[in-house]
């Protein structure tokens, strides 16, 4: 588990899988995660639990999905990952996704972000963390620099959304970047042996 002062990260388990069935068929969390992109949603509890039998088995060394819980109740809000993890070049993209609309704009995803960055780049000892979303989503554009990421350069008019074109915003971080490179202060803390 990874704490920090709003919310927490754990592992994935088998029962977040109503969790994801109901945010991928909340035409609103689709619109903002994914532009509306039918491949996001809306999707079948077996099509879920299809997927979840590859992401429960996925291995950390490459990819990883966890879930992100309100620290105040323990309520399951979203999930955060990681894939395409390349130690050689120390790379990796990263995604987070607050799927609970209560928690919208109160910056649980910039927290669960810093989180997931913090542990990558203190586990993994990476070089570049990366992350996109489409030009329409503010609140993400928000959160990502919020967290510490900068606009790299943008895949122009690439995502369609409601018969409009946006651009494809690429953010990145450089571990030099990383606030916690630097020792400033506080950081998340892993908490080991928590069963959850």
């Amino acid at each position: 588990m990874i704490e920090g002062t709003t919310v927490r990260l754990r592992a994935l388990r088998a029962e977040d899988a109503e969790h994801h069935v109901r945010w991928r068929n909340d035409p609103e969390v689709v619109h903002w995660a994914a532009g509306g992109d039918p491949l996001f949603g809306p999707v079948t509890a077996e099509a879920i639990g299809n997927a979840f039998e590859t992401m429960l088995r996925l291995s950390p060394r490459d990819s990883a999905v966890f879930t992100v819980e309100d620290l105040t109740d323990g309520a399951v809000i979203g999930m955060v990952d990681y894939r395409d993890l390349d130690p050689f070049a120390g790379l990796v993209t990263v995604g987070v996704t607050i799927g609970s609309r209560d928690h919208w704009g109160g910056g649980c995803g910039s927290e669960a972000l810093s989180l997931l960055v913090g542990h990558l780049f203190g586990a993994f000892g990476l070089h570049r963390i990366e992350l996109d979303t489409w030009s329409g989503n503010e609140r993400a554009v928000r959160a990502f620099t919020k967290a510490g990421f900068r606009e790299e350069g943008r895949r122009r008019e690439a995502v369609l959304v409601a018969g409009k074109r946006y651009d494809t915003v690429l953010f990145a971080m450089l571990r030099a970047e990383w606030p916690g490179s630097a020792a400033q202060g506080s950081g998340p803390r892993e908490v080991r042996g928590a069963a959850r």
